[in-house]
């Protein structure tokens, strides 16, 4: 049995080397699909394959910069997602919205899942088995631990949070059908942990995402007592391999919701937009 316990530590770990680099002025590289990538990410993988592999060597791990390299080993019905630093944009403009993330996954769902936000000092965990739960890292230890869960939304309409680097006209368009009170935005997976905690009630992607960047949200959501939905209802699912129209591990456009008595109006209201626009 893996121990959450041992990917917190993992996930501190990682932020700390994460952090190291994040004082300095480090250097900017570009990976095949001209995405970011700096030293921090590297650095905080390896810290974190080292980990699992002592807490569970006969798991198999992918991570995003050895899946970048071509080093994808394969997968059974229960493997690890690791991303490593989710949200270089946002550790390249210094603003802090970037998260190191470890999830486990069980029959194609994420059971087990961490959510660290190291310059932000906030830590979330899930556990299908146990709930969701926050708290604060202080000098490499949690403290002020809560547990969290979604909430309902409001009569007065939804609150939407949004990618901060990868907007655009087709969400915009998908939330044309919906009551929107306030949109938000925030950088990396610490969108899917605003839905889990309460603080927001809707997080549509309707852009390009890999498992990496989602497993470990999509867990904290999923214990919290959410879901993360493709725009035609079915659970988002983990080790999508040999598909025809994209590459492993490509996810589908998606919706992350709280309030269990969402879902229904916001497919209907945001597939309509989407069949207009799209």
């Amino acid at each position: 049995m893996v121990e959450i316990a041992r990917l917190l530590e993992a996930a501190i770990a990682a932020g700390a080397e994460i952090i190291r680099i994040y004082e300095t002025d480090f250097l900017v590289a570009h990976k095949a699909d001209q995405s970011p990538v700096t030293e921090a990410d590297t650095l905080a993988e390896a810290v974190i394959v080292a980990a699992l592999e002592q807490v569970a060597p006969q798991i198999p791990i992918v991570a995003e910069e050895a899946a970048a390299a071509g080093e994808i080993p394969q997968t059974a019905e229960r493997f690890f997602l690791v991303d490593p630093l989710d949200g270089s944009k946002e550790f390249i403009t210094r603003n802090g919205e970037f998260t190191v993330n470890i999830a486990l996954i069980e029959s194609g769902a994420p059971v087990l899942g961490v959510v660290y936000a190291p310059a932000l000092g906030r830590i979330w965990w899930g556990q299908a088995s146990a709930g969701a739960h926050s708290g604060r890292v202080v000098e490499g230890a949690i403290c002020d631990i809560r547990q969290i869960c979604v909430r309902r939304a409001g009569g007065a309409g939804i609150e939407v949070v949004g990618s901060r680097s990868h907007g655009g006209g087709d969400t915009d368009a998908w939330l044309q059908g919906l009551a929107v009170a306030k949109f938000v935005a925030a950088g990396s997976s610490l969108k899917f942990c605003l839905v889990a905690s309460g603080e927001a009630d809707l997080y549509p992607r309707l852009g390009r995402t890999m498992e990496w960047d989602t497993a470990a949200g999509d867990a904290v959501l999923r214990a919290a007592g959410g879901r993360v939905e493709t725009l035609f209802g079915e659970l988002l699912r983990y080790g999508k391999r040999d598909q025809g129209h994209d590459c492993d591990f490509a996810n589908p456009h998606f919706v992350a919701f709280g309030d269990p008595g969402l879902p229904g109006t916001a497919q209907k209201a945001g597939a309509q937009a989407w069949r207009v626009t799209g």
